[in-house]
């Protein structure tokens, strides 16, 4: 079962098979809009947290780990505005980690190839008892 923030952002994991790397879809749904119409940022970034999250737990996964994962700090760069009803995908990636801390990067685009947001965050990696 998803955990809760995937479900309701309607989140759908594409692909998971390379470690350390995920790939997600989205439709930015119209209760996520702020009064100018377009996606309200937090969205996108909880979108890109969660991909980035899912892609520490394939990372630490691959050697065997089982983890909790809490991300630390997270910088997102909105490029571009997110138009409500457009199918989001989000690619995620572990840029460098170790036993206890990964580094991770997403990129946000939208069904029209646009990048609408870049994210790099850390992540505490915390083993599971």
């Amino acid at each position: 079962m998803p955990p809760n923030c995937e479900l309701t952002l309607g989140m759908v994991c594409t692909d998971h098979a390379v470690p350390g790397q995920t790939s997600w879809t989205m439709r930015a749904d119209e209760r996520f809009a702020n009064p100018a119409g377009i996606v309200q940022g937090g969205f996108v970034s909880a979108f890109a947290d969660s991909a980035m999250g899912a892609a520490t737990v394939t990372f630490a996964n691959a050697s065997g780990r089982r983890v909790y994962t809490a991300n630390v700090e997270m910088k997102v760069s909105f490029l571009a505005p997110t138009r409500v009803g457009s199918r989001l995908t989000c690619d995620a990636r572990i840029v460098s980690g170790g036993s206890r801390v990964a580094f991770a990067e997403a990129e946000v685009r939208d069904d029209a190839g646009r990048v609408v947001a870049r994210a790099s965050s850390t992540y505490v990696l915390t083993p599971r008892g």
